[in-house]
């Protein structure tokens, strides 16, 4: 009997070994997962501003002015714009197009025709003085969803699109930035063949230039302290506040490099909130803009966002 109690407690010994080797891997697996995601999603360089915002400058009252005046004539003059309402769309074109000449640019039309009815996407660049074959593109789409203005969705990234390329009209940049206001990036052409970002992407040819980033600017007008304010898709909401009161870059995993960089460059020259991610595409919400458009033809690409309907209450509503 003795003999006996023995065998067991060697064998108890021996399976408790065993269970403890298996937790340890499923410890490791789980430790380099935990770092994997850490270091490849959610890591980013520099730290978001706290505390409270400074006052606006001079020159950042200005820009505010201009901004609103931009989203009053696209959202409140113009209103609903789309292929339903396709000569306000067509109006807001011609808006963009006479504001952009006005800034000294010699605007780009590209023109293509869907069922009998003609679209443009607007383009206009400041070429780079020591690499002008390397294109930074910055876009926006100036069509809004079914009967919405589309005031924050997008008029804010149209107004913000603008104003960009008319502060950038005085400037010398190393690379050749260009700006685009594309159409068509709502139902029922979104991630369609006929999504105006992905008509523009196609058309570029790597042989003649190198773009080597494109930012979209989209829904950038919402923020709120209310705790509360802010979801996010899946399990994301365990990583970053609950307050809308951020601004967010984000991108698919390819994209890695470019909002690590953009994302710096803000903190370093910017005293507001900002957060970044780059996620998998297929998440909700990772692709749901232009930027997606130039990813179908490899290039690297950014959402820069208030994040849309995560956050903005009223998206795609009719009147705001």
């Amino acid at each position: 009997m003795g003999e006996s109690l023995n065998r067991k407690k060697v064998s108890i010994r021996l399976a408790s070994k065993a269970a403890m080797i298996r937790l340890a891997i499923l410890l490791a697996i789980l430790m380099m997962g935990l770092l994997w995601l850490w270091s490849t999603v959610l890591w980013m360089p520099g730290a978001s501003y706290q505390g409270p915002l400074p006052p606006l400058q001079p020159a950042e009252i200005t820009l505010e002015n201009l901004l609103q005046q931009d989203i009053q004539k696209i959202a409140v003059e113009i209103g609903p714009r789309n292929a339903n309402q396709y000569d306000q769309l067509n109006a807001t074109k011609a808006f963009l197009e006479t504001a952009l000449g006005q800034s000294g640019y010699q605007v780009t039309e590209q023109a293509y025709t869907i069922d009998d009815k003609t679209y443009y996407n607007l383009a206009v660049e400041k070429k780079g003085t020591e690499l002008p074959n390397e294109v930074i593109i910055v876009g926006a789409h100036y069509d809004s969803v079914f009967a919405s203005v589309g005031a924050n969705d997008n008029g804010t990234g149209v107004a913000a699109t603008l104003e960009l390329a008319k502060i950038f009209a005085q400037k010398s940049p190393k690379r050749t930035v260009r700006f685009v206001e594309f159409t068509n990036e709502e139902p029922p052409f979104f991630w369609t063949e006929n999504m105006g970002s992905l008509v523009y992407a196609k058309q570029i040819d790597p042989q003649q230039e190198k773009v080597v980033a494109m930012l979209s600017l989209e829904t950038m007008g919402y923020f709120s302290d209310v705790p509360g304010s802010q979801q996010y898709p899946s399990i994301l909401n365990w990583f970053y506040p609950n307050q809308g009161n951020f601004i967010t870059f984000v991108g698919n995993l390819k994209s890695r490099d470019l909002i690590r960089k953009s994302i710096a460059s803000f903190r370093r020259h910017t005293q507001f909130p900002s957060e970044g991610a780059c996620l998998p595409a297929w998440i909700p919400g990772v692709g749901w803009s232009d930027q997606w458009s130039f990813w179908q033809q490899g290039y690297q690409g950014i959402m820069i966002t208030d994040t849309a309907p995560f956050r903005y209450p009223y998206e795609n509503s009719a009147g705001v």
